[in-house]
């Protein structure tokens, strides 16, 4: 994978060195941040604490910084606890002590462009081949060497070819944990269990007859059965995205929605424990990738920094893709403060079979749609 060596800022400048100490005043009570609180970006950001810079090593936008046994702690406003020491000040060049940095990796310094250029926005028009030899090139090196997580709507799962190719793809390991909702299990599992999703044939797309029950059938056998996996080893299934997440033990969390069927048992209905557990496998996360669903992308998007602090020091980005067919949904993503992610504009059922196939994830031995319809 192309190196990307994180540059810190050179502390030696004046204005790092005639900056003010960062002034951190205590929360008034549970859940309350001080007057003037600091919030935090995507970005690094640095406070100048007992003559040293530090860096807060875990960001997440939106939330206030905390001075804890002397390293910076980035905490979202409903768990701050009284007493906590808030960083306070809105200033981001150094003078309330606080400095934000988006150069660490273009080798400390903006990168300039042109005022005026053509085809600078992520759209239709776009040429996305080098985007996925890029994202080819990260998945082979994050597989191994960091946290891949999969943002995903349940649109994968009224394709045959698609459920296979993320099946296949989670099977070579290219994902480490899975954010959903309830539809995509649901639908998944419909596939395995009757063959259809949201009662259409997941091969012809053809409705079948009182298809609307299926979904609403196959929640009721899971529930009856007590789990995931419970219902794919009582019911002897194996196919698609779930069962291959249960066979390789990679973690999702299936966060609850006001409009959810059934629910499945493992759907997380309480927001806030969602979004903990969400965020507790973002945390570590070096690569996201976000897939037909805009309000999950968003949410997602708003918990990951554009950097990691790894184990041995080293600082590295987190790369974020956006796949949507809409345009919509990846500028939204970016309105809403993402403005890290990376967007392809195309079918994600497309892209999804090329990645797998790309990625030598592609299961020869399993019949594609096309050749169960012949």
């Amino acid at each position: 994978m192309k190196e990307y060596k994180y540059t810190h800022p050179d502390f030696t400048q004046k204005k790092f060195r005639d900056a003010p100490e960062c002034r951190f005043e205590k929360a008034p009570c549970d859940g309350v941040a001080p007057q003037n609180f600091h919030a935090m970006s995507i970005y690094p950001e640095y406070f100048k604490t007992g003559g040293e810079w530090l860096l807060a090593e875990e960001s997440r936008m939106d939330c206030v910084p905390v001075l804890r046994d002397g390293r910076i702690e980035v905490v979202e406003f409903r768990n701050l606890m009284k007493n906590d020491m808030v960083a306070v000040g809105r200033t981001e060049d150094c003078e309330d002590g606080i400095y934000l940095y988006p150069y660490g990796f273009t080798g400390g310094e903006a990168v300039q462009k042109d005022v005026f250029a053509f085809r600078t926005s992520r759209t239709r028009e776009t040429a996305f081949s080098v985007d996925y030899d890029e994202l080819y090139e990260i998945l082979r090196h994050d597989r191994d060497n960091g946290k891949i997580v999969w943002v995903m709507g349940p649109a994968f799962s009224f394709d045959h070819d698609a459920r296979k190719a993320f099946a296949g793809i989670i099977n070579k390991g290219y994902v480490h944990a899975l954010l959903a909702g309830n539809a995509l299990a649901t639908h998944d599992l419909e596939g395995a269990y009757l063959d259809t999703a949201l009662g259409q044939n997941i091969y012809t797309q053809e409705s079948v007859h009182n298809g609307h029950y299926n979904h609403l059938e196959t929640i009721n056998r899971v529930r009856y059965h007590g789990s995931i996996r419970e219902f794919l080893k009582k019911e002897g299934l194996s196919g698609g995205i779930m069962a291959a997440c249960e066979k390789n033990n990679v973690p999702y969390v299936l966060a609850g929605s006001i409009r959810d069927d059934g629910p499945l048992p493992e759907v997380c209905g309480d927001v806030y424990q969602a979004q903990d557990r969400m965020r507790a496998e973002v945390r570590g996360a070096t690569t996201v990738i976000c897939m037909a669903t805009m309000l999950h992308s968003i949410a997602v998007g708003n918990m990951t920094p554009s950097y990691r602090v790894m184990k041995d020091g080293t600082v590295r980005p987190v790369f974020f893709y956006c796949v949507d067919i809409s345009e919509f949904t990846i500028n939204k993503l970016a309105d809403r403060g993402s403005l890290g992610a990376k967007g392809i504009v195309t079918n994600v059922q497309d892209f999804i079979v090329n990645l797998s196939k790309a990625l030598g994830a592609w299961d020869e031995t399993e019949p594609d749609r096309t050749e169960k319809l012949r």
